[in-house]
């Protein structure tokens, strides 16, 4: 069975056949750094990294794209609000995003371009669409210039829209414009916005519009066309409809397969950085959820389905991970390290099947199951079978405990070695306890520890500990 992912241009599931046999081409829309991430965008890098890695397990050659949006509506008025440069806000969010992305162990992308790094590409695909007469300079003297929904005639393919049923694009005035739905590819400078949030155009001063940046982005480090264009539901329209139109209005094959993955809602509502609803890394590993225990919730559930956020929900997902991680490190105690072997083969059709990621980690849980089995019976061989599978499925999600990225995860946010310190203490003091028979104060020191959140079990090896119930 080959990989099959839904397409959102199509609406089925298709078999992924790359433009190029061995190579795959992924573009995903990164963020806007208007502020810093919450784990709804977070979920975006996790499920785009499960995707690239299945095609790297598979044998391809990825290139994968995310783009940094560092200029926008949304950004220049907090530079207004807050008398700062819009670069240094957008820089600092950018940094604090890819802390994130490090802590949830999320590969580097192959390359991450900012916008305002290739406004001349820009101006190079916005001159050939006016040339094609799909685009237009206003002729109100604002130097905006707008993409002419009405000259191309698969506008509203991609999100299943009627185009007369649409709505005036909010980019610009509607008396600048030959049609309202026309949306804006140039934005002509503004008293009101910075002064150094501008660039020279053959249209007079100003600064691109959303959409045009990722089409001159894409085609960059992509080509004129590529294999999977990425993003979450939200962006189907307007962003992406209009990459497609412009893209392909100026003669470019563009995206061969459109993949969305379904939002983060808290309550009824998306989380949303402009509704004020957000929650953020921070505050989850605040709440004594390690950025491990995050990505696992994130995996449980379908890429393409909605998840409701709740921290019942995260806490039960932080359980179920850790009964994999505490059979890990049973695992290697009795055995030893085991390198990744074989993936199991409900695993591998899982994945296939347009990366159900829900009903792979059911067939990773199955494999824990007869892993504990054997270590119950003392099967060393059937142990260390079922570890190296389980550490195979494993580093394909990326939760593997034995990750190096997952070196801080015991203590939850770099303290590992402290906690380590600390808990080896108390345990030595546990363990002369027990040597000298004083039942009591060994036992005294389990609760305390116990107490704190540590769980100490006594194995043929040696006191084990681990953070909150695994078993």
């Amino acid at each position: 069975m080959t990989l099959r992912l839904f397409d959102t241009a199509t609406r089925q599931v298709r078999d992924f056949v790359p433009r190029v046999p061995g190579q795959a081409s992924v573009y995903l829309c990164g963020l806007t750094v208007q502020s810093g991430p919450h784990i709804g965008h977070l979920r975006s890098g996790v499920n785009y990294d499960v995707l690239r890695r299945w095609l790297l397990h598979a044998g391809y050659d990825v290139v994968f794209v995310r783009n940094i949006t560092d200029i926008d509506d949304k950004i220049l008025a907090k530079s207004v609000e807050q008398g700062r440069p819009f670069w240094s806000i957008a820089y600092a969010n950018e940094v604090t995003l890819a802390a994130a992305y490090r802590a949830l162990n999320v590969l580097a992308p192959t390359y991450e371009p900012r916008a305002t790094g290739h406004v001349p590409e820009m101006h190079e695909l916005i001159t050939e669409l006016i040339e094609r007469g799909n685009a237009y300079p206003s002729n109100d003297g604002s130097g905006d210039v707008y993409f002419s929904v009405g000259s191309f005639a698969e506008y509203g393919a991609l999100s299943g829209q009627r185009p007369d049923d649409m709505l005036a694009a909010p980019d610009g005035p509607e008396r600048a414009k030959r049609d309202p739905r026309d949306f804006a590819l140039w934005k002509g400078a503004k008293t009101t916005e910075p002064d150094d949030a501008e660039w020279p155009s053959p249209w007079g001063r100003g600064r691109p519009g959303w959409h045009i940046e990722c089409s001159a982005m894409a085609k960059r480090y992509l080509g004129a066309e590529f294999d999977i264009h990425g993003g979450g539901l939200d962006l189907v329209f307007p962003h992406h409809e209009n990459e497609q139109a412009q893209s392909r209005a100026a003669g470019l094959a563009f995206a061969r397969f459109w993949v969305h993955h379904g939002l983060l809602n808290l309550g009824e509502a998306k989380m949303s950085k402009s509704l004020g609803n957000v929650i953020d890394l921070e505050s989850v590993v605040e709440h004594g959820i390690r950025p491990v225990d995050l990505r696992y919730y994130m995996l449980a559930p379908h890429y393409r389905a909605r998840i409701d956020f709740s921290w019942g929900a995260l806490e039960e997902a932080a359980t179920a991970y850790r009964r994999i991680e505490g059979f890990v490190q049973r695992a290697v105690e009795l055995v030893g390290v085991v390198e990744p072997t074989a993936l199991c083969a409900d695993f591998t059709a899982a994945m296939d099947d347009d990366l159900n990621t829900s009903a792979a980690l059911a067939a990773l849980h199955e494999v824990v199951r007869e892993g504990n089995t054997a270590l119950a019976a003392g099967n060393d061989k059937a142990a260390a079978g079922a570890l190296g599978s389980v550490r195979a499925m494993l580093g394909v999600l990326g939760i593997d405990p034995l990750d190096p990225a997952w070196a801080d995860s015991k203590g939850g946010s770099g303290m590992r070695s402290t906690v380590d310190a600390l808990v080896a203490l108390a345990l030595e003091q546990r363990t002369a306890a027990r040597e000298r028979k004083d039942w009591a104060a060994a036992d005294a020191v389990r609760d305390q520890l116990k107490q704190a959140g540590v769980v100490v079990e006594d194995t043929p090896h040696g006191p084990r500990w681990t953070i909150g119930s695994e078993l």
